[in-house]
């Protein structure tokens, strides 16, 4: 005899995967790259997939076209070491810079001989007779028009994340890291300058130098190192001091380049989104301070 109350028997679990829920969505596919990413845009409004996750696709989408020479450091920009200069000047120059990697160059900066990791540096302090051509490792290079899709690949195939970029004519065009792609698909990737807020925005070096932040606010840094500063032009004011010193240099100010205000020299250590992350700073020579104060 048949049960006259049958069990119920639980709803399906959708076990689709979220690229699936994409596909189902999408089909039939569109044209074009616009009318996909159009296509992404309503499926986030139909909660079919998340903001994040339409902003990463769109990133991953767009990424498709383009190019190791769209996101690479120009060459001018690349911090390099030299194969012959002294123990110390590899250490200043690691420790300004902050980098974990450096292309090292013989002779003319465009003759890079291999890669050198900052960690490395430290068999040389226990070892100071080491050779450190033996440290270095192969130099990775690849063209301009090298897809960043397939340098992703390349750079998770053979564990490089640096490469050096070089033109059609055979020339250094400048570098490229994996940091550098990923930060098309996920956007900016946090590192050791990124420091919150309140930890603070002035920071002594080792080399009696300080490390400021680009938005400290020019009250603070001149109360800091005992100056007065101001903008040359006296209707602006400026609430930080990054502001102040691209107004002063007349555009956006980029990694190298420095500053003389107030008695003190500013260098662009590093920069992010248009604006400077971090300057190193350091008091100027008696001499200089008083022909460069603003």
């Amino acid at each position: 005899m048949s049960d006259p109350h049958p069990a119920r028997f639980p709803e399906k679990e959708d076990k689709r995967t979220f690229l699936q829920k994409v596909v189902e969505f999408i089909h039939p596919g569109p044209d074009s790259t616009d009318e996909l990413i159009e296509t992404l845009a309503e499926a986030e409004d139909n909660e079919v997939i998340g903001a994040e996750s339409r902003v990463m696709l769109e990133r991953v989408i767009r990424m498709a076209d383009m190019t190791a020479g769209d996101v690479m450091v120009a060459a001018p920009r690349m911090d390099l070491l030299h194969i012959d200069a002294p123990f110390e000047e590899l250490l200043h120059v690691v420790i300004n810079t902050a980098h974990s990697r450096f292309p090292v160059y013989q002779g003319e900066r465009e003759n890079i001989i291999g890669i050198l990791m900052a960690k490395d540096l430290l068999k040389l302090q226990r070892s100071p007779d080491l050779n450190i051509r033996a440290l270095l490792r192969p130099a990775v290079f690849v063209p301009e028009s090298k897809g960043l899709n397939d340098l992703l690949r390349e750079f998770r195939g053979n564990r490089n994340h640096l490469a050096i970029v070089i033109d059609e004519f055979g020339r250094v065009a400048g570098l490229i890291t994996i940091e550098d792609v990923l930060e098309q698909i996920v956007g900016e990737i946090e590192d050791e300058f990124d420091i919150p807020e309140d930890e603070g925005d002035i920071f002594g070096l080792a080399d009696h130098t300080y490390r400021v932040s680009g938005d400290t606010p020019v009250e603070r840094v001149a109360e800091a190192f005992g100056v007065a500063i101001q903008s040359s032009d006296p209707d602006e004011v400026f609430d930080t001091i990054g502001g102040l010193i691209a107004h002063e240099m007349g555009h956006v100010p980029k990694r190298g380049e420095q500053a003389q205000i107030a008695g003190l020299q500013f260098v662009v250590l590093h920069t992010k989104g248009g604006a400077v992350r971090w300057f190193k700073v350091s008091p100027l020579p008696a001499a200089e301070s008083s022909a460069g104060a603003a």
